[in-house]
């Protein structure tokens, strides 16, 4: 599914590239028989004929890009549900997307201002290794910093994280 979407996604920048071009060189190329506005007390500018149909071509180009984003969030929480669904330690995910909101306001990415603590949970290094965690968490994909944290929570309960926990 993922790669359906990458395809989809590159056929409708194709499209929109083939559109748009060839669009604003028309219009860029209008000549003077478009049509002119006042744009202030004495600043005519010339109206392409093209405008509207080109802003009605980038509204739609929006929404469309807009939907496939959606669509993209909605594969990759389905994708999360899915590998999270058999948590160790019986944590359930809303807990941890509680911890994970008070900690870093729920982004993976996220680093402390000192840059010891890492990623959506926070972790300092050491503890992201001792639950089995490889290199940077603020790099892990968000689903791997979710299973590392319930593993933590599983073994040491909410006291990793005192404040959110």
């Amino acid at each position: 599914m993922p790669r359906l979407l990458t395809n989809r996604t590159h056929i409708v920048v194709l499209v929109l590239v083939a559109l748009v071009f060839p669009a604003a060189a028309i219009a860029a190329a209008g000549g003077g028989d478009s049509p002119r506005i006042a744009v202030g007390p004495a600043r005519p500018i010339a109206v392409s004929p093209l405008q509207r149909p080109i802003e009605s071509f980038q509204r739609l180009v929006r929404v469309e890009a807009k939907r496939i984003r959606a669509e993209q969030r909605a594969a990759g929480r389905r994708r999360r549900h899915a590998m999270l669904a058999h948590l160790p330690g019986g944590v359930s995910l809303a807990t941890l997307d509680s911890i994970a909101a008070c900690e870093s306001g729920g982004d993976p990415t996220a680093v402390s201002a000192d840059g010891a603590y890492r990623g959506k949970f926070q972790f300092d290094l050491g503890t992201w290794e001792s639950v089995g965690g490889h290199g940077d968490p603020a790099v892990a994909p968000e689903a791997e910093q979710d299973y590392r944290a319930a593993l933590l929570y599983s073994r040491s309960g909410s006291s990793p994280w005192p404040v959110c926990g």
